[in-house]
């Protein structure tokens, strides 16, 4: 199955809620650029001026590991995706005509996509971007130019930019398609799905209790001699020249860690830099998950695996923070009953942990974003993602709040609700409650969702192949959905009002029956793996709750709403759905899996579709949304020591760019 851990980057968007929960921050502007289907925000990052002369030294050096990363990630999505950005780059900064003039404008609005989507496909549908100027407009700008790297391929550069058959998309999860051969990602080249399959299951020893997560760290080739076999990114191997600028980081970083814990797990991720072993990287990873005294983390590496259709290699990524202690306080105390609510879930008891080890929970201020995190990013983290290694020695989870505060200081006044939500009882209650109940939401699918349940003996964790993400995203919402409306969120003082999570479940529902609908093409499935996993859980429970009218679809002056008329039968509804999700996990029951998700997670009502856009089209809100980062400065003595690192908000999307391009081209 896919391992993967994060709340889509999109689950904040509807934050439409004004939210006193939020700080006030009336002098920052968050929006910096919009364009296409796009809004740039920018965030802040609140008491980095508090830490310590060494944690801002700490902090400099892996945002700077971070940042060299980037380059990676851009070719793990295609092949010819550097090759074309330095070429677009090129014609962009070089250009001596008018600015204004048509063409121009169109190359810049999908140079902003390109940058965006790490490549020429969106990030989120994974369809390629087509572009509105003519092929030989931009010829005639390339020819204009010197020779550059894109030189030796622009013939298969233009062709991927204008041939709508060349690429069409990055990841596919089509059923009954090879998922390899039409995917273009650059994560296999000259295989099968059934020969990547099949060479894998031959690596695979299923009486392992600690199997490493085979593929996380190499793109699959076919040799001349047709053999199948991997290349290993790592110092020596693919991606080394960006690799050794990561590794300069980390080692200087080290230096500055705040413990000789931290310290050995930044050792300890050289190492998997430096070798490319896979135990290495879990010793890394149970070092990782086992240092919560350090207030400085960072995650930083091949993590997340849905750039790749069969959910094994992971894309490349880095986010660095520092914990937010007083808001840690909800996190806390959710890791610290964590055993109540595992013996509490509504599955089967065969499928619960019987003891649950090492859940840490924080809320984090994050202080840049990077590769596969960047710019649209995800607001909770669960890692480490290997079974075993949750099961013995824990998983850490973290919400990164600044990040939703961004989103919702940036969604207030845009109208959603007034078009959207059924009524003003509703709005209201969204109005109250929604800020909080979408952190606990986060906080419960994250720090206890993603850690709960356990896989029967000898089943493969990839069992669920194409399908694992989106089944692994709906349980772990099942569990935060299922538990935001128990008690025991009153009895902890997470809630103080029982029926606050009203505002999230009515939220969800509108959200998987209705509003991600604007974010999908007429005429298209749903593909993105959260995307599913919201629809899943929306539509089967609208379906299982009809005899009892739970859920309804109403029609006021012509336009359709959700109607929820019983939240507590709801709730027994996503209880089980979670007893079957888990099951389907736990035993790694493919075709049930595929059923389910077959059934409620693809298919869209074409004439609901139509109306969902329409609505849209006159709130002029954008569907997706990212940030820019900050800029961080060293200040340095005359012997080259770091006295200080200033942070810097003014810079916008174009130059971020542009300066990416220019200081932290990792890879020729």
């Amino acid at each position: 199955m896919s391992r993967i851990r994060f709340i889509a980057p999109a689950a904040a968007l509807i934050l439409a809620a004004s939210s006193a929960m939020a700080a006030e921050t009336p002098d920052f502007d968050y929006t910096v650029d919009r364009f296409a289907d796009i809004e740039v925000l920018r965030y802040r990052v609140p008491d980095f001026e508090n830490l310590s002369l060494d944690q801002k030294r700490l902090v400099y050096y892996l945002t700077e590991a971070a940042q060299w990363g980037r380059d990676i990630l851009w070719d793990q999505n295609y092949r010819y995706n550097l090759p074309l950005r330095r070429m677009l780059e090129a014609v962009y900064t070089g250009y001596k005509g008018d600015r204004s003039d048509e063409q121009f404008r169109a190359l810049e609005t999908y140079l902003k996509q390109v940058w965006f989507a790490n490549g020429i496909h969106h990030h989120y549908s994974m369809d390629k971007f087509a572009p509105a100027f003519s092929r030989e407009w931009l010829q005639a700008q390339v020819a204009a130019l010197p020779a550059g790297d894109w030189t030796p391929v622009q013939a298969e550069i233009m062709a991927a930019i204008f041939d709508p058959a060349v690429a069409p998309k990055r990841v596919n999860q089509a059923d009954g398609q090879d998922l390899i051969l039409t995917s273009a990602n650059n994560m296999y080249e000259g295989v099968t799905q059934a020969e990547v399959e099949a060479y894998y299951a031959a690596r695979k020893d299923t009486t392992d209790l600690t199997p490493v997560s085979h593929g996380l760290n190499t793109r699959v080739v076919k040799g001349a001699d047709g053999r199948v076999h991997e290349q290993i990114y790592k110092l020596g191997g693919r991606y080394s020249d960006a690799i050794a600028h990561i590794v300069d980081n980390l080692t200087k970083a080290m230096a500055y860690a705040e413990n000789d814990a931290q310290r050995m797990v930044i050792a300890r991720l050289i190492d998997f830099y430096t070798t490319g072993d896979l135990k290495t990287f879990d010793d890394y990873s149970i070092r990782w998950a086992e240092d919560t005294a350090s207030q400085v983390d960072f995650i930083n590496g091949f993590i997340e695996s849905y750039g790749d259709p069969l959910g094994m290699t992971g894309s490349w990524e880095s986010i660095v923070n520092f914990k937010n202690i007083p808001a840690s306080a909800r996190t806390e105390t959710l890791s610290a009953n964590a055993q109540w609510f595992e013996d509490h879930s509504p599955v089967d008891p065969r499928f619960r942990k019987p003891e649950v080890k090492g859940v840490s929970a924080k809320v984090i201020t994050a202080a840049i974003l990077a590769g596969d995190a960047y710019p649209a990013t995800p607001i909770g983290i669960n890692l480490p993602n290997a079974n075993w290694i949750r099961a013995a020695h824990g998983s850490k989870s973290v919400t990164l709040e600044n990040i939703t505060q961004a989103y919702d200081e940036a969604s207030h006044g845009n109208g959603f609700n007034e078009e959207f939500v059924i009524d003003a009882p509703t709005r209201e209650l969204l109005d109250k409650y929604l800020f909080i109940t979408d952190n606990l939401h986060t906080d419960l699918h994250e720090c206890l969702g993603h850690g709960s349940g356990r896989l029967m003996p000898g089943v493969d964790p990839d069992a669920l192949k194409a399908h694992g993400s989106s089944i692994e995203e709906a349980r772990a919402d099942l569990f935060a959905l299922y538990y935001l409306a128990d008690p025991k969120l009153i009895e902890l003082g997470l809630l103080d009002n029982p029926d606050a999570y009203k505002a999230e479940y009515y939220k969800y529902i509108l959200n998987g029956l209705m509003t991600q609908l604007m974010r999908i093409e007429p005429g298209k499935d749903i593909e993105e793996a959260h995307m599913r996993n919201r629809q899943l859980i929306a539509a089967w429970a609208y379906e299982h709750g009809k005899k009892d009218k739970v859920i309804e679809l109403v029609k006021r002056g012509g336009k359709t709403y959700v109607k929820i008329n019983d939240y507590r039968k709801l709730r027994d509804l996503f209880g089980q759905l979670l007893a079957e999700i888990q099951r389907v996990r736990s035993e790694g029951d493919y075709e049930a899996g595929a059923a389910l998700i077959e059934k409620y997670a693809v298919k869209v009502d074409p004439k609901l579709h139509r109306e969902v856009l329409s609505r849209y089209a006159h709130l002029d809100i954008a569907p997706y949304k990212g940030f820019v980062n900050p800029v961080y400065r060293a200040v340095t003595d005359d012997n080259g020591i770091i006295t200080d690192v200033t942070i810097d908000y003014s810079e916008d999307y174009i130059p971020q760019m542009l300066r990416l391009g220019r200081d932290y081209s990792g890879l020729k």
